[in-house]
């Protein structure tokens, strides 16, 4: 057996298979969409065996898009479980022959409380195609396998329409980068788009000095706010410098005396900055790229806040 020309075949046949649902994607497809825009609940999805392995694969993906949603195992749902079904709720149910017993029986309970149901089918002349309120017909010519039993291509169109659904609904809600930072706090994409505003320092935390101030000052600014730094700024709070604790042992080598000069004496001008609608991962990259710690964020000349590495190495970024 030739596994480099079995793995083209698998996936040949897969491919073909989707490409031939693109063809079905119509305005059936939008009024599918439209039911769950307008459900005012969640959608609960639902399916058995490998349906419902990739039932939750849906749910999860309209979860962190924006659409509340949860899987119910159809046989655990006969049992108690169907409880979480409620009448301002979407059912969407997955079954390739649509005739599925224990999907089949959640349908009466259903329709008694009033919850809308949908659902993906491979037959579109079956139980639950007829009895849903819309379906889409996800089926395929056949299966990627030998004996054209094991769901493989079936499957594999059903989690395209499922990615298809999540994204028309996340467009349509109008569902942004922020609203996705939002929903994975905790993973590697949300803090891929963590901005510079989430994590600058702003307010009362910032190491802010006139241009005017008398250096003593500024190194009391500098010792009280403990970032080694002082943003220098003009009347207008526009960025006109910064001090930095190198700045100061270099003023202390020239032997200035800090109670004789101004802070515009020795700062160093056009200092390093970054807007804070810039990504966190661009601000480490400059600061790696110029070999410093921290970074001004302006707007405009105007000053916003004020970012550390510490800020960076907090979010496990790098």
């Amino acid at each position: 057996m030739n596994m480099i020309e079995t793995g083209k075949k698998v996936l040949d046949i897969e491919a073909k298979a989707i490409e031939k649902f693109i063809n079905r994607v119509d305005k059936k497809f939008e009024e599918f969409v439209e039911i769950l825009f307008q459900t005012k609940g969640r959608v609960v999805v639902t399916g058995m065996g490998k349906s419902g392995i990739i039932g939750k694969k849906i749910s999860a993906t309209l979860t962190s898009t924006g659409t509340p949603s949860t899987f119910l195992h159809p046989s655990e749902a006969v049992h108690g479980d169907i409880g979480i079904i409620n009448s301002d709720d979407t059912v969407l149910a997955l079954s390739y022959s649509g005739e599925t017993s224990e999907v089949i029986r959640l349908i009466d309970y259903i329709r008694r409380i009033g919850a809308k149901l949908v659902s993906l089918v491979g037959v579109s002349e079956s139980t639950l195609a007829n009895l849903s309120d819309i379906f889409l017909d996800c089926g395929v010519e056949k299966e990627a396998c030998p004996i054209g039993l094991v769901p493989t291509a079936s499957t594999t169109v059903t989690l395209a329409v499922g990615d298809a659904i999540s994204i028309a609904l996340m467009e349509k809600k109008g569902f942004s980068e922020e609203d996705f930072r939002y929903y994975h706090p905790g993973g590697s994409i949300g803090k891929k788009l963590l901005k510079v505003k989430h994590l600058m320092h702003i307010g009362d935390e910032l190491p802010v000095a006139k241009d005017c101030a008398k250096m003593i000052d500024v190194v009391s600014i500098i010792d009280k706010k403990k970032f080694g730094v002082a943003i220098i700024v003009n009347n207008s709070n526009n960025v006109v410098g910064i001090i930095t604790d190198g700045d100061l042992r270099r003023q202390l080598l020239k032997g200035i005396n800090f109670n004789n000069v101004i802070a515009r004496e020795c700062m160093t001008s056009n200092p390093l900055y970054i807007e804070e609608n810039k990504l966190a991962v661009e601000a480490l990259k400059v600061m790696e790229e110029n070999l410093v710690t921290s970074l001004v964020v302006k707007d405009n000349n105007v000053l916003k806040g004020f970012l550390h590495l510490h800020d960076l190495w907090r979010t496990e970024m790098i």
